[in-house]
């Protein structure tokens, strides 16, 4: 079974790549570097030739959430018609778990209208919500960071590790179409003020109720998941302390 990974040379395509392959799949990395690019169309029908499923895992050039919505919009409309064209039977797409419920975020809204499409269109698919990244800490610290002070706000915070993420994006896309959207996070629940006090000691965090997670104030509970979701094993310090671990994935289990 040939499965083409949209942005298979990233963090988690890579890890999908390597995934699918392991299961005896012909999984084919697909990216600008590789000649295929999905925001302008460049080698697509050629790395979709024979195709049964497509995993988009890509992301924009820029993070500006303007540029981000054209990129997901456009890359998606030409993949799900290239994939029509091709006979692709599952369109498999990793987003993120609070998209429905955080319209002042403008990556959130640019990854909804990219769901949306996704949705609407006639191609069977799932859609994979995952929480942030451990490898994305320090990003999150910087953007929170003002005048060398880390702001914080009390929100619940449920990362994961970005290897269980990719086991389960390489699960899905070796199954049937679920045709909705299935969230997935890590096994500890903390206070985001807490995580990072933690995650950064030494250095001083300010708990801060209006602080900003790129721009914009989460709600309580903005970046968790709801009933139903998926939980890594991977906890967070035993990442941190034992790079072991970021090659290996610890399965999942189901929660409420």
């Amino acid at each position: 079974m040939k499965i083409v990974v949209i942005g298979g040379t990233g963090l988690i395509g890579s890890k999908v790549v390597a995934i699918l392959r392991e299961h005896g799949r012909q999984a084919v990395a697909a990216s600008p570097s590789t000649g295929v690019d999905a925001l302008t169309g460049e080698g697509l029908a050629e790395a979709l030739a024979g195709a049964y499923v497509v995993v988009d895992v890509s992301k924009p050039p820029s993070f500006d959430h303007a540029s981000a919505r054209a990129f997901f919009e456009t890359s998606t409309r030409n993949l799900l018609a290239a994939e029509e064209q091709a006979g692709v039977t599952l369109h498999v797409a990793l987003s993120i778990v609070g998209t429905g419920r955080w319209p002042e975020n403008g990556w959130y809204q640019a990854k909804a209208a990219q769901e949306r499409l996704i949705e609407q269109s006639s191609m069977p698919y799932s859609i994979v919500q995952a929480t942030q990244f451990y490898e994305f800490v320090p990003e999150i610290a910087a953007a929170a960071t003002y005048d060398d002070t880390v702001r914080m706000p009390p929100v619940f915070f449920q990362p994961i590790a970005g290897d269980e993420v990719a086991e389960l994006v390489g699960n899905v896309a070796m199954g049937s179409p679920l045709n909705t959207k299935v969230e997935i996070a890590g096994p500890e629940l903390f206070r985001m003020d807490e995580f990072f006090r933690d995650a950064l000691a030494p250095r001083e965090v300010i708990t801060d109720p209006h602080g900003r997670y790129f721009g914009a104030e989460p709600g309580e509970e903005t970046l968790v998941p709801g009933v139903g979701a998926i939980f890594g094993m991977i906890r967070y310090r035993d990442w941190a302390g034992d790079r072991s671990a970021r090659s290996t994935t610890g399965g999942f289990y189901s929660g409420a």
